[in-house]
């Protein structure tokens, strides 16, 4: 069963990144167990464009940008598209790649203390920056494995040892409702969980995997499981906020102290283990996705080991790494991230949409009709999202 894992785990390990363990802890503590649905909603919603996104990739033997930039025969048209999603993906990812670092960064201080916390920006920019060297997607793929089971287990124990109350618990699962100001909170879950680089990520890392269209059955169910055992971590961490007695939150790491009635000093290397996984994942995670955009953008066909591939992934991480070496804030680099990605997420999932419901590229492969609701439901969705992460910034919403 392991051998047919594949990119989901490498897309699952992307999103549950820092920033969504601080926005599911915000909204346990904040919540309860009220905003789970919103959860279960974006785990559903990734699941659909996720699937769509692989599905292409085996049919095509392509990246997603390269699909794109084929059917876009406009050439301003072409032009456009390419530079909002070559741009947005590059500067988004760097600037959030100093996040990841910085949140394996609070897993190391958990687990060793913070006499040399200088030094750890360093050896977590070491640690991701050997798989993505070798440039085996098999080995980045074994890495990951270990630490999505490694992240999994210290969320899913830590979420355990709270004793949920089952009734409340499945309640904010299947019953949708918005506490008062709890929309930011709900915005910030979806948004962290639905994330546009991994639908280029994940078209791309299919071709590393798959050959034959005989693969698609696999690849799907490769898809539900480990989005699905994402979804499962993410609701871990809510469940395990819900049961802090404080609902002063100053970081992600305040949940371990929260939860140290519980069972003692295990909470703070429970959290520590979880979120060295959480950011090293997502530190190997964003770079690999920009040097693929950039890959396909440019067309450049290049293979993992190739220079130019190389070149792109190894900035992305000097940035982060520097982001956090030298406490530079990228605030504003950040802000113009989230205009981005705001504009991005709808864009690339209606052209995405537009991908797999064209008899020329995915012939009997194409989206159904259930399919095809479930997809522009989520666009709404995206849209909404979008238009709001865009008026925040702005300081308007």
């Amino acid at each position: 069963m392991f051998k047919k894992i594949g990119p989901g785990v490498l897309v699952a390990a992307a999103f549950i990144g820092p920033g969504t363990i601080t926005a599911c802890t915000l909204a346990g503590v904040g919540f309860g167990y009220a905003l789970l649905w919103a959860m279960l909603l974006s785990i559903v919603a990734t699941m659909v464009l996720q699937e769509m996104s692989s599905r292409l990739g085996i049919i095509t033997q392509k990246g997603l940008a390269t699909s794109i930039k084929e059917q876009l025969t406009v050439r301003w048209v072409r032009i456009l598209v390419i530079a909002i999603v070559l741009g947005a993906i590059l500067v988004g990812n760097a600037a959030y790649e100093g996040g990841n670092i910085g949140g394996a960064v609070l897993g190391l201080e958990a687990l060793f203390g913070t006499d040399h916390n200088t030094l750890y920006p360093f050896i977590i920019g070491f640690c991701a920056f050997i798989p993505l060297w070798m440039g085996n997607y098999k080995l980045i793929e074994k890495v990951f494995l270990g630490l999505i089971f490694l992240m999994s287990l210290s969320f899913i124990i830590t979420a355990i040892l709270t004793k949920p109350q089952l009734g409340l618990l499945l309640k904010g699962l299947f019953v949708p409702s918005l506490p008062n100001e709890s929309l930011l909170t709900v915005i910030a879950l979806i948004g962290t969980t639905v994330v546009p680089y991994n639908l280029f990520l994940h078209a791309s890392l299919v071709n590393e995997k798959w050959k034959s269209k005989n693969d698609l059955k696999t690849a799907r169910w490769d898809t539900v499981l480990s989005i699905g055992l994402g979804g499962l971590v993410s609701s871990c961490i809510i469940i395990a906020a819900a049961a802090m007695e404080t609902k002063e939150v100053a970081g992600v790491m305040d949940l371990a102290k929260g939860l140290e009635p519980l069972y003692g000093e295990a909470a703070q290397y429970c959290m520590g283990l979880g979120l060295f996984a959480a950011g090293i994942t997502s530190s190997i995670t964003a770079p690999l996705a920009a040097a693929y955009v950039t890959n396909n953008c440019f067309g450049w066909n290049a293979e993992l080991k190739d220079w130019r591939f190389r070149i792109v992934w190894s900035l992305i991480l000097v940035i982060g790494v520097l982001f956090l070496s030298f406490d530079i804030k990228p605030i504003e680099i950040i802000k113009f991230a989230q205009i981005a990605n705001g504009i991005l997420l709808p864009v690339i999932a209606i052209l995405l949409i537009w991908m797999v419901n064209n008899t020329k590229v995915m012939g009997p492969y194409k989206n159904t009709l259930f399919q095809n609701i479930m997809g522009f439901a989520i666009v709404g969705v995206a849209f909404f999202l979008g238009l709001k992460s865009v008026l925040k910034v702005f300081g308007l919403f």
